[in-house]
């Protein structure tokens, strides 16, 4: 029985947390569809995702893989925004855009967005960000959603990527025009024929 990425990737949390050893939940997805991944390499999913994919997979339940940590409960980012100093380090690693602010004003993070992925801990230089038990663990964010805020996060991650790559492209063609003589003061070109009487 051949089994899908998507059809795998479906039954994956979408946390985006990188823990299972891939770039993201697809990732992984692609990797066990190939047969080069286990299927207990997600720790957000835990004994739930792994039992899921073993059902769809015809395979027998594993316990989850230490390697790529324990089980918890749904988690939450928080940051403490008397430390927070702006440096904007824990926006780019954010798979969901779950964290606001500017650089040099105190950032926050919408706790219905966020995945718990932990991502956005390691940059900050200062500490502020820990990762706390969700209060209601059943408002954590759908699957669904994640999956759908992490594919327009790429989309505009890729589009301004192109953007870029597009004026740098203009900004070369132009320093390769030939110069032209700048026009005198005034703005008009002067006539080199001489007036009609």
């Amino acid at each position: 029985m051949s089994v899908t990425a998507d059809e795998i990737d479906a039954l994956l949390p979408q946390t985006q947390c990188t823990r299972c050893g891939y770039q993201g939940c697809r990732p992984y997805a692609e990797a066990i569809a190939r047969g080069e991944a286990e299927i207990n390499q997600c720790p957000p999913g835990g004994s739930k995702t792994i039992a899921a994919l073993a059902a769809l997979l015809e395979r027998p339940v594993l316990p989850l893989n230490p390697a790529n940590g324990v089980e918890g409960p749904p988690l939450v980012a928080r940051i403490d925004e008397e430390r927070c100093i702006g440096c904007a380090k824990c926006l780019p690693p954010c798979p969901v855009d779950a964290i606001v602010g500017a650089p040099r004003h105190m950032h926050t993070v919408m706790t219905q967005i966020c995945t718990g992925c932990e991502l956005c801990v390691a940059p900050c230089p200062v500490d502020c960000i820990s990762m706390v038990p969700r209060e209601v663990p059943e408002e954590a964010p759908s699957p669904e959603m994640n999956r759908m805020r992490f594919a327009a996060r790429n989309a505009r991650i890729a589009r301004r990527a192109e953007e870029r790559a597009a004026l740098l492209a203009a900004r070369k063609r132009a320093a390769h025009l030939p110069q032209t003589e700048p026009l005198p003061p005034g703005g008009h070109s002067q006539s080199t024929s001489s007036p009609t009487p």
